[in-house]
């Protein structure tokens, strides 16, 4: 006796394609687009979407999580500093304390535990999507972006004259890390400049980090690295602490943002 359903191809592909066009035509239109799935872009996800916002992650990997799987130097340990070990805890993840005031927990772990409590709050995801460009709307305000799938960067130039679409937003916010793709893209239109991101100094560059995340544009956040590359602040290296509370704070600006416009 057979262990499955009787179900044929036709409905494996009915069920993929009309699931995700279904997703994609409703999150057209988000109250927040976030821009990288790193740590910091999933902790803004998890909290917003916790209060009740619609929020669309853009990655462009097939993967979640960026850096927080594998730590530094390709050792997959990651290391917060207190006070940011708590989000540990309300993650779930176990952790063990390296020296006073720094903790170390598997990568592995908490990268897991971090997606799944963003997807528990019921943040989607466009992964292998690739941000494109801005929305720019009246007053220089963000009003969305702009997206092609990934591949199409991999395609011979004479094959890729592939329009992009784009999805509105209420609010943008860029957690690409160092690369700072949305800001950057901005700064081409001459509607911002960056300085880029300094040397590692740690001790000095969470604290920093954390302080100047927020509206860099109407209607765009900046968190985690990415505020780095923004302001010229010290990179951080192979610590996470910053980039959980960074994301923490861009929700609370986000929040600040909606408040205003509505």
């Amino acid at each position: 006796m057979p262990i499955f359903e009787a179900v044929s191809e036709k409905d494996v592909t009915r069920a993929i394609v009309g699931g995700y066009l279904q997703q994609f035509q409703e999150y057209a239109e988000s109250d927040v687009i976030i821009v990288g799935a790193g740590p910091s872009g999933l902790m803004a996800g998890r909290e917003l979407a916790r209060q009740g916002c619609k929020v669309l992650l853009v990655e462009r990997n097939n993967y979640l999580g960026g850096g927080f799987w594998i730590g530094g130097y390709l050792m997959n340990k990651v290391t917060l500093r207190a006070p940011a070990h708590r989000l540990l805890d309300e993650l779930g993840v176990p952790y063990q304390e390296a020296v006073r005031g720094l903790y170390v927990a598997d990568g592995p772990h908490a990268c897991s535990k971090l997606i799944a409590a963003a997807c528990d709050a019921g943040v989607k995801v466009a992964n292998m999507t690739l941000f494109d460009d801005l929305v720019v709307r009246e007053n220089g305000r963000i009003g969305g972006v702009v997206i092609n799938w990934t591949p199409i960067s991999a395609l011979p130039r004479e094959i890729t004259c592939v329009d992009p679409v784009a999805l509105e937003a209420r609010v943008v916010i860029d957690a690409t890390g160092h690369d700072a793709v949305v800001v950057k893209k901005a700064e081409e239109r001459g509607m911002i400049k960056t300085v880029g991101f300094g040397a590692m100094w740690v001790d000095r560059s969470e604290d920093l980090i954390v302080e100047h995340t927020g509206e860099v544009l109407p209607g765009l956040v900046v968190s985690g690295m990415a505020v780095s590359t923004t302001f010229g602040l010290p990179r951080m290296g192979p610590t996470f602490g910053a980039m959980l509370l960074s994301g923490q704070k861009a929700a609370r600006v986000v929040q600040e943002v909606l408040a205003r416009k509505s």
